[in-house]
């Protein structure tokens, strides 16, 4: 988990210069300790919470874009007028605080009791609304757009159904704390059981649905129940890539992509003394990180020579490298798995690993075959236009699933922010926005302590600058493809990320 950040600045409830506000920024401070911010928001004095609500960054180290604050850490943003969250990865909003000005002196006296308000561009009410909208997956995408339509004021019927037999949750936790053991499994859920029955949402778990009939706009499950829908959202996400050779369907051979998952892996690790990770990606290297810290021998198996090196770099990627390292990592390079019998692992190159277990981390494909047999585009994804629509009326797609415009050509996106932030934007244009989704990807990394994070889509860049030092925590990776700015990294540098971030959205 991320350090919890203190208080710093004046003390607002014992008054400031109205002139120590700045006209642009923010600036942060606190009341009896509890962090706030002060702005001006066309003109007007506003105070919220400066502690971002999704894993508690310090949002005075953010950056103001017109009337949003940007987390550093996530890039969450919330209205500065109002506290509301209006994209993920944060979803509760910040409090407001009562603004007074007496003479040239200003005052935060106390938090408003008033809920935040539904912002002013929210889709209200209408008749002309889906009176039924059904959203098959219950992962990033999926939540990310049932608790956007309840917070637009959607009042139809809403149903939630997922193959998971938990309740929607932090997946990107699965590989870092609650791997190593820091993160309680109750700190896991994204919301309680509560949220769903206040909010009025039919969340079906273990539902697996196995049909979609377009004409007649239903769904039905394995069970056979059938879910008529006027507007549809498909996200069920990506599945994990197995390896079917000698001895993988042992059950000691893992993969870790759910919470049942990590569940898994954790019990089968119990008494264990090595585990053998095959797969360099962000997973398989954030997952050997947080076994090797719960005392593990951890061996890496990889094609590539140098892990990461392709999409990041040679400095980055040899820098990670070097984490991994110096914590004990063994990495077998240029070479694969071939076979796992009693307990040795067989690999390419004639080695021989003697490990407790084996975790798969090769990569994702998504989950494409209901859409496929109900006659919707697929290309390597289900396919949508720039407002995440299928050719079928009605029909969304959202997140892992979903291949849509970009840069005069088709992307998908497997990162959970990315995600989050499609069913958003796939709720809003359920409701009539026919927003187009044009928002850079983003993600992190979390190895031993270093925390990088990237915007962009990097793959394919051709040459690349590097400012600063990732040996020293102060790094800024820029990549480029032919000429124009794809993708940017960081080490320390996450005022600098917001911004290019900020560039790219235009």
């Amino acid at each position: 988990m991320e350090p919890s950040p203190t208080h710093s600045g004046p003390d607002f409830g014992l008054g400031i210069p109205l002139s120590s506000i700045p006209d642009a920024g923010v600036l942060p401070g606190h009341v009896d300790g509890t962090p706030v911010l002060l702005s001006r928001v066309d003109g007007e004095l506003h105070a919220v919470s400066a502690t971002c609500t999704h894993y508690g960054a310090p949002l005075g180290d953010g950056l103001r874009v017109g009337n949003e604050i940007r987390c550093p850490w996530h890039h969450a943003c919330f209205n500065l007028r109002t506290g509301a969250a209006v994209h993920a990865p944060a979803f509760a909003a910040l409090a407001t605080w009562q603004v007074e000005t007496s003479g040239s002196q200003v005052f935060v006296r106390a938090a408003s009791s008033d809920d935040a308000p539904i912002p002013s561009d929210a889709a209200q009410p209408c008749p002309q609304h889906p009176a039924r909208i059904v959203i098959v997956g219950g992962g990033a995408a999926g939540f990310a757009a049932a608790q956007r339509l309840r917070f637009r004021g959607y009042a139809g019927t809403l149903t939630l159904l997922s193959a998971d037999r938990d309740a929607p949750y932090d997946r990107p936790n699965l590989s870092k704390d609650y791997l190593a053991g820091s993160a309680l499994e109750d700190w896991i859920p994204l919301q309680p059981q509560a949220f769903y029955d206040e909010q009025g949402i039919d969340l079906q778990l273990g539902c697996e649905v196995t049909a979609l009939e377009l004409d007649a706009r239903r769904v039905s499950t394995r069970d056979g129940a059938i879910f008529d829908y006027d507007a549809l959202l498909l996200a069920q996400g990506a599945e994990p890539s197995r390896l079917h050779l000698p001895g993988f369907e042992q059950p000691n051979v893992h993969v870790l992509r759910s919470l049942a998952d990590a569940r898994a892996l954790i019990a089968g690790i119990t008494g264990a003394t090595s585990v053998a990770v095959i797969g360099a990606g962000f997973i398989g290297l954030e997952a050997a990180a947080a076994l090797r810290t719960r005392g593990l021998d951890v061996h890496v198996i990889a094609l590539e020579g140098l892990p990461l090196g392709k999409l990041l770099g040679d400095a980055l990627a040899s820098h990670v490298l070097g984490l991994h390292r110096a914590q004990g990592v063994v990495f077998h390079s240029g070479c694969q798995a071939t076979a796992f019998e009693d307990g040795v692992l067989l690999l390419s190159d004639g080695q021989r690993l003697r490990v407790d277990a084996v975790l798969v981390g090769v990569g994702v494909k998504p989950r494409i075959a209901l859409a496929e047999a109900a006659g919707l585009e697929v290309d390597g994804g289900l396919v949508v236009d720039e407002c995440l629509r299928t050719w079928a009326p009605g029909v969304f797609a959202a997140g892992d699933v979903a291949r849509y415009p970009h840069a005069n050509g088709l992307a998908r996106v497997e990162h959970w922010v990315h995600a989050e932030r499609q069913g958003q934007l796939a709720a809003d244009n359920m409701l009539g926005a026919a927003l187009a989704f044009d928002v850079p990807p983003f993600f992190w990394t979390h190895h031993y302590g270093t925390d990088i994070r990237y915007v962009g889509h990097g793959r394919g860049w051709t040459t690349l600058e590097v400012d600063g030092s990732p040996a020293d925590g102060d790094c800024l990776v820029r990549y480029f493809k032919d000429g124009t700015l794809v993708a940017a990294a960081a080490i320390g540098r996450d005022q600098a990320l917001l911004e290019i971030e900020a560039a790219m959205s235009g």
